[in-house]
């Protein structure tokens, strides 16, 4: 299946200045929201407990933070619109207070007099957990980073391995930007969504780097700009019949998941299109960038052939007794 039946040559290289600018100020502005904003932990990382409400009318918000606020462990509770007005989630920040074995109990009884509602979740994290959870998520990200360092340094040549990595850190920080501003809680669904944007980014780059690398051994061209805009314009059709089928199935669990995945598939809708852009308009720009020379690795790989040859031969003498 292909959207593009006749393949043209798109100028790609001319358009990825553009997408570099525009990338720099998506990343720069990333890192101003984590100076000054950082992440809001969820209560996976931080601790604590989250209760979920759900009343048969609006729920009125202002009264259970009053309510809330008569006892001392949930003064600092946070109380918002969980999806829709009906429903209501507490956060509930740990405290040494927080010995209570049935505090479910104690929230049901301090908003009796709110209205009529059911309590529909509670979870509760204590900060051991948390912190353990926390050094977990750090571990998983570092590991996935240097297991797709190690593949991309064995499969490519260096420049375009380090293109392939910078490319890969360029989607998780804009994409933490995004979380950081649309102020989602930093817990295990956002982990999960950068985990998976990174083997979905690596995977489009890897598509095309192959498909450059192939047109350079066959076609044999001078211009590494036309290579570039050559090899992505011929997996245009495979990149975008995956990426809007990637897309649309996120955007699905988003418009009808509800908030309670929100976590997994904000991060993920932004990291589709993000990841994408930067396989065509980032990593190839940035090999180019770093100097990549068609006529140098013509010659390495001719030195290569000739040291394959050679120990082609000198096995044939060996196996013929003349060596």
């Amino acid at each position: 299946m292909e959207i593009f039946k006749k393949v043209k040559i798109y100028d790609f290289v001319k358009y990825s200045s553009y997408g570099l600018i525009l990338s720099t100020l998506l990343i720069i502005a990333s890192f101003v929201l984590l100076g000054f904003k950082g992440f809001n932990l969820g209560i996976d990382f931080a601790g604590g407990t989250i209760v979920q409400l759900q009343y048969t009318q609006t729920a009125p918000l202002a009264d259970i933070r009053t309510l809330l606020s008569q006892d001392e462990r949930f003064k600092n509770a946070q109380v918002s619109e969980f999806g829709s007005k009906e429903e209501v989630l507490l956060k509930i920040p740990y405290t040494p207070l927080d010995v209570n074995d049935d505090i479910a109990h104690d929230i049901l009884s301090l908003l009796a007099s709110s209205g009529d509602f059911e309590l529909r979740r509670v979870d509760s994290v204590g900060p051991k957990v948390g912190d353990e959870l926390k050094q977990n998520g750090i571990i998983a990200l570092s590991l996935a980073f240097i297991a797709m360092m190690i593949y991309i340094s064995f499969r490519y040549e260096w420049r375009f391995s380090l293109a392939g990595v910078l490319a890969l850190v360029h989607d998780v920080i804009i994409v933490s930007g995004v979380v950081i501003l649309v102020g989602i809680d930093f817990n295990l669904d956002v982990l999960a969504a950068l985990l998976t944007i990174i083997g979905y980014s690596i995977n489009d780059t890897i598509i095309i780097f192959d498909r450059i690398r192939e047109q350079m051994l066959i076609k044999r061209q001078k211009d590494m700009k036309y290579v570039i805009n050559e090899a992505v314009s011929c997996t245009l059709s495979r990149t975008l019949l995956t990426s809007l089928t990637v897309f649309f199935v996120v955007l699905t669990l988003y418009l009808f998941g509800g908030e309670i995945i929100i976590g997994f598939s904000l991060p993920m809708l932004v990291g589709v299109i993000i990841a994408t852009c930067s396989s065509m308009f980032v990593a190839p720009r940035l090999a180019l960038m770093f100097g990549f020379s068609l006529e140098e690795y013509y010659q390495k790989e001719a030195s290569k052939l000739k040291r394959q040859e050679e120990k082609k031969r000198l096995r044939a003498m060996y196996e013929r007794g003349t060596v």
